[in-house]
């Protein structure tokens, strides 16, 4: 869904650690607030970000245009740079465009183990399996199958993830060739 200045406005509260329920009506009194703490360094990521009007990405604008403002804005998504380039006061002060590639097969593992404990002590071969199968380098859908994964652990007293496990929890998410 693409969200309203109202669902932005609020996220962009709590996402400041700012009082969301008492200033989201208040558009004033909030416009003040994100310009405050907008004003700290810092880093936003808005993702999804190709779903952002061109008077949501203005709004965005705006606020980081303000005088003093420290905290970079990382809009992303597959698809933001075409929305942003439609919105020409936003594209106008882009620093710079990043285009991230896939994570290396050989660092999947690695990286899947910090993200969550159940994968500590995988078999790579079978973290290749479920990449080359399901997960195709998405890691919205690893942390699915690590959803799957876990409750699959705790179910079967098993401590670690095994093919079998692993098969199962690729398997809840819906067919797969």
């Amino acid at each position: 869904m693409k969200p309203g200045l109202p669902q932005i406005r609020g996220s962009l509260l709590d996402a400041c650690g700012l009082s969301a329920a008492s200033l989201a009506h208040r558009a004033q009194a909030a416009d003040r607030a994100l310009t405050e703490a907008l004003r700290q360094p810092g880093v936003l990521f808005l993702d999804d970000a190709q779903r952002l009007s061109p008077p949501l990405l203005d709004y965005l604008r705006l606020l980081w245009d303000e005088p003093g403002t420290a905290a970079a804005l990382l809009l992303c998504r597959a698809g933001a740079e075409r929305v942003i380039a439609r919105a020409p006061a936003l594209r106008s002060r882009v620093l710079t465009w990043h285009q991230v590639s896939g994570m290396e097969l050989d660092r999947l593992s690695e990286t899947l183990a910090m993200f969550h404990d159940v994968w500590e002590g995988t078999h790579p071969a079978d973290v290749e399996w479920a990449d080359a199968t399901v997960a195709r380098g998405n890691f919205r859908t690893w942390a699915k199958i690590t959803s799957h994964l876990y409750a699959l652990t705790k179910r079967s007293q098993y401590p670690g993830a095994d093919r079998s496990l692993l098969e199962q929890a690729c398997a809840r998410l819906g067919p797969y060739l």
